[in-house]
């Protein structure tokens, strides 16, 4: 694992991080962010979700109220007493499982059907190109609100696993398209190279050509794809949140912390909403802006 990290640190990828202060930065923000969400049990200074350490007393708290001399709540609580910071910290640990695991869900279909359509052509490559216009037709909010809502429909009592499972199929429903789209093209430029000539005059089969050959010169634009992609499930996710189809109330997301202090924007307590919304811009952003690093740092012809 240190071998493979200083060689990653010495490449020129490494070099290009090196040198970004806007990379540097953005991973900084971005590592803060997994960090704070995957370790909220130990680094949130209270449990938001715990019934019985909730005090009705402390509902609507601004940020930095001070008990005895010192802050109590830095971000403030909101209508049920519940901590801010804490609060954004479980949530945002929400939204990033739903928005990786629906990025890696549709980079796995996408990639496996882009390499088929590529290598295979014909009439198989016809029909996968078929469905995705036809996906691409559709709105991405409303296939994964339609998918959301009916599946909430059907499973009304659903644990609240299989809600998350139905959340992540909804977003995931429209998101290979793009990955299928960038690796068809990749492939259909790799199949015809020496290397995958050879491969094949030597007898190796078609499958392990594409698992061994051809895949691992097609992942450099699916790694910049999936790292744009997670900022945008992520927004998804809080969207269908906040439209009360995404995540359960026992289990909110950021996006369902931001409709429950919509309710109270209006009334002065603006913090319950602004903070969860400012949290969730930081993570959006700072992906998104990891993401154009690593397209410009894996592009030759910017070297």
């Amino acid at each position: 694992m240190t071998v493979w990290f200083q060689r990653a640190w010495n490449s020129d990828v490494g070099f290009s991080f090196r040198n970004s202060p806007v990379a540097i930065a953005a991973g900084a923000i971005a590592f803060a962010c997994l960090f704070c969400a995957i370790f909220a049990n130990w680094v949130a200074p209270h449990n938001p979700f715990d019934l019985a350490t909730l005090e009705l007393s402390d509902a609507f708290l601004p940020p930095l109220w001070l008990h005895d001399g010192n802050p109590k709540y830095w971000l403030g609580t909101d209508d049920q007493g519940r901590d801010i910071l804490s609060a954004l910290m479980f949530g945002a640990r929400i939204s990033l499982l739903v928005g990786l695991a629906s990025v890696a869900l549709s980079a796995l279909v996408g990639v496996s059907l882009g390499l088929l359509a590529g290598f295979v052509g014909g009439a198989l490559d016809a029909f996968i190109m078929r469905v995705c216009d036809v996906m691409l037709s559709f709105p991405v909010i409303l296939i994964a609100l339609l998918i959301a809502g009916v599946g909430r429909a059907l499973f009304p009592n659903a644990p609240s696993s299989m809600v998350f499972g139905v959340l992540i199929l909804s977003i995931s429903l429209t998101g290979w398209v793009q990955y299928a789209r960038t690796v068809r093209g990749s492939t259909l430029v790799e199949r015809n190279k020496e290397y995958v000539q050879a491969a094949r005059l030597t007898g190796v089969a078609p499958l392990r050509i594409m698992r061994r050959h051809v895949l691992p010169n097609v992942l450099g634009p699916v790694m910049v794809l999936a790292t744009i992609q997670v900022a945008t499930a992520i927004i998804t996710e809080a969207t269908l949140s906040f439209l009360g189809v995404g995540a359960p109330p026992n289990s909110p997301s950021l996006g369902t912390l931001i409709q429950v202090g919509n309710k109270f924007l209006f009334s002065g307590n603006w913090w319950i909403t602004v903070f969860p919304g400012m949290m969730l811009v930081l993570i959006a952003l700072s992906v998104n802006l990891l993401g154009d690093w690593l397209r410009d740092a894996l592009n030759p012809r910017l070297r």
